[in-house]
């Protein structure tokens, strides 16, 4: 096979209408073959014999897209110094852009017989292995221009894209669960009625399904076991030709950006699917094993694992971190994606031992022109000691609030002493962020997540019911900070039925007029429930994906309108932390930028803040000095807002302040429905909470009927629903 020297820069298989370039690094490697397979299978070997700076490169003419390769690597097999090259394993492109099929487990794919871990594996992998496909890089994307939004008008929406449109009726069963369709505009339509900025998919890059869960029936439906860090799994493509899953995900993002809505990809860059010392052989352990991952010191043939995975990316060694920065630009430029959340990113901070927030890696995105601005969200945690870091990284990241998850769902369910905290959330979290020079949209606010119970079943259950995951129900959160409303899992009493739309209600309308960057888990405004399971990664099926058909109507219609009055009004998503400073009302009056009361209409005092009862709070939000502009570009000076909460299990009357802080109030949202038909409130006056419930006033305008922006009447409508998806038994 005729083969030319080539270039040693970019790695990976690079088509450029004649021919293609292949390129691998490898330090250890004594001699590299580039296998090239035809359509029926048949292998092809040509060495690679130009090497510069440990990168094995050469040029093939006339292989074009769709050609199919993998690699063979000759070198040291001495695991007791970390090195594990076997040529009899055919080997996965870490740059590979697009992957054929799916590994088997079978015994081929290992480096040692199964039995003696210390003994070596001559047998072939090729037909048992994934394959590299080398991809058409041109696109037309004429006409597709990143949405650009800012963090403080982003609202997130966490999805999974087959659980997302597996079972949706206006999706033509061809697309269902693949890129294209999430494209279709039955779902994109959905994200725009909810006010979605910002789509962030659950793992998209190549991943692999775990034996362990194949022998029981079941797979990785997450996705969170990488093995290719430039390739859409090729499940989610909905044709079966070589290496369009790339097309049609760039397809998906061009659609999505027209509808003005950004793409925010889940990516795990902490480990990759190989597992530990005992997993199979399929790409970077048989190309350069030291090199590429995390090893322990005094025992090389065992692996550091920080992700409870069974390695972890060897983020000291330079080669590996150009792995994940080519990664990121890849995406960035090439798919176009807006952004990245990053899956146990302590992880990437561990040079040595412990979480190091000026580590290389966090050099490497502050200096990068691409990378440093995109939206970039960290998950700040993972299993290793001191791995919980919320409100520690670095400036220009923002993170998953652990902390907010945790005391919202704690305010709601009644906990004793967790007022102040929840305020301390609610408004942005300064205690976390504002010493690093951040501001509220560092905080990416969720009451739940993929992982976890969805929004439903946090108000249904008080004890996880994962039995179906095989492991005895010993897997999952065991304390989930949960509340079932008086019955565990499907009930018909209607009481119960009444608390637990109303505390969803709650919640959402919580998370969307908090401080900070409000996510939404996929599902949650329809009702979707897990049965009480609160660890589906291992569940592909009608237990974790979206029943449209079953979706609550009223809890929709209720996001929607929350959802629309944050984006009508600043003063809910401020770019500043609130720091008491002074504001001049109307009447010259002077008012601070946020103001806290009890039930009697005072401000909070000390003794408040501290009491050891369920909770319940006034927040007065000063809507003057929160300047915007409207569709046309006019400036606009938004209203002021009180909030009410009462997450106790009796009514509470709260006193409205004086005139000083406005004449009347209208009731815009009430989750418990019982101020439908309330006229202006004069200052001074009393409105009830029902029990846990959430009430939300705006400062009183008199505007005609037809030109109000008010969704008062809407929402007030829809919280005295009690309607919910059908109950569906466990």
């Amino acid at each position: 096979m005729e083969i030319w020297p080539g270039e040693a820069y970019p790695l990976g298989a690079t088509y450029d209408g004649n021919g293609t370039n292949f390129a691998i690094y490898s330090e250890v490697a004594e001699k590299v073959e580039l296998c090239l397979f035809d359509d029926q299978g048949t292998e092809s070997r040509v060495e690679l014999t130009e090497v510069d700076g440990y990168v094995w490169h050469g040029y093939v003419p006339h292989v074009i897209p769709g050609h199919r390769y993998g690699y063979r690597v000759h070198g040291p097999y001495d695991t007791a110094n970390g090195h594990r090259c076997n040529p009899n394993k055919l080997l996965l492109d870490p740059y590979a852009k697009a992957v054929e099929g799916e590994i088997d487990w079978d015994q081929s794919l290992f480096s040692y017989n199964w039995g003696d871990e210390n003994s070596f594996n001559e047998l072939d992998s090729a037909e048992h292995a994934m394959k590299g496909i080398v991809v058409n890089p041109f696109f037309d994307w004429a006409g597709d221009r990143k949405p650009r939004t800012p963090y403080h008008q982003s609202v997130i929406y966490e999805a999974h894209v087959k659980g997302l449109t597996e079972m949706h009726p206006d999706v033509p069963e061809e697309l269902r669960g693949t890129y294209a369709g999430v494209a279709h505009p039955s779902v994109i339509a959905h994200l725009q009625k909810l006010g979605i900025t910002a789509l962030e998919l659950m793992p998209v890059h190549q991943f692999v399904n775990d034996s362990t869960l194949q022998d029981k029936g079941l797979s990785n439906y997450w996705g969170y076991n990488t093995i290719g860090f430039f390739a859409p799994h090729n499940k989610y493509s909905s044709t079966g030709d070589a290496g369009q899953q790339v097309q049609e995900f760039k397809a998906m993002v061009k659609a999505l950006h027209m509808a003005g809505i950004e793409v925010i990809l889940d990516v795990v860059y902490n480990h990759t699917a190989e597992g530990n010392h005992m997993g199979p052989t399929l790409s970077m352990r048989g190309i350069d094993n030291h090199a590429y991952y995390r090893l322990e010191e005094k025992d090389k043939r065992y692996y550091t694992d920080y992700t409870g995975t069974g390695n972890s990316i060897n983020v000291r060694n330079p080669h590996a971190i150009q792995l994940l920065m080519d990664s990121l630009r890849y995406w960035a430029i090439e798919m176009r994606v807006d952004g990245f959340r990053f899956d146990l990113a302590s992880t990437l901070a561990r040079e040595f031992y412990d979480v190091d927030k000026l580590s290389t890696f966090f050099e490497l995105i502050q200096q990068d022109p691409v990378i440093s601005q995109v939206k970039l969200i960290a998950e700040p945690w993972d299993i290793g000691p001191g791995g919980y870091q919320v409100g520690n990284f670095p400036p220009q990241w923002t993170e998953w609030n652990g902390k907010y998850r945790d005391t919202v769902r704690d305010f709601w369910r009644g906990e004793r002493s967790s007022l102040g905290e929840f305020a301390s959330r609610i408004s942005g979290s300064a205690d976390l962020y504002e010493h690093s020079s951040r501001r509220p949209v560092a905080s990416i606010n969720f009451v739940t997540a993929h992982d976890g119970f969805t929004l439903r079943d946090l108000v249904s259950y008080n004890e996880k019911h994962n039995d179906a995951n095989g492991e005895s129900n010993n897997d999952g959160e065991s304390h989930n900070r949960s509340w079932n409303s008086g019955v565990e899992g499907p009930t018909d009493d209607p009481e119960v039925l009444a608390i637990r739309a109303r505390q969803q209600r709650n919640f959402i309308a919580t998370l969307l007029l908090s401080q900070g960057v409000p996510m939404i888990c996929h599902g949650d405004e329809l009702g979707r429930t897990q049965n009480g399971n609160n660890n589906g990664y291992a569940q592909d099926s009608e237990l974790t994906w979206i029943n449209w058909e079953h979706a609550d109507g009223p809890l929709q219609e209720f996001t929607a309108a929350v959802a629309k009055l944050r984006a009508e009004h600043p003063t809910f998503r401020r770019r500043r932390f609130f720091d008491g400073r002074q504001v001049e009302m109307e009447d010259g009056v002077e008012l601070p930028d946020v103001l806290w009361f009890s039930a009697d209409g005072k401000s909070m005092t000390n003794e408040a803040w501290d009491a050891n009862t369920p909770a319940s709070v006034g927040m007065f939000l000063n809507g003057r000095g929160i300047h915007s502009t409207d569709l046309r570009g006019q400036p606009i000076e938004d209203k002021s807002f009180l909030l009410y909460f009462n997450a106790h299990f009796e009514d509470v009357t709260f006193t409205l302040p004086s005139d000083k802080f406005a004449d009347k109030w209208d009731i815009v949202v009430d989750t418990a429905g019982t101020g439908a038909d309330t006229e202006a409130l004069n200052e001074g006056a009393t409105v009830t909470l029902a029990s846990r419930s959430m009430m939300v006033l705006r400062e009183h305008e008199e505007v005609p009927v037809e030109t109000d922006h008010s969704v008062a009447a809407s929402l007030a409508a829809m919280a005295g629903s009690v309607s919910q998806t059908p109950e569906r038994s466990s």
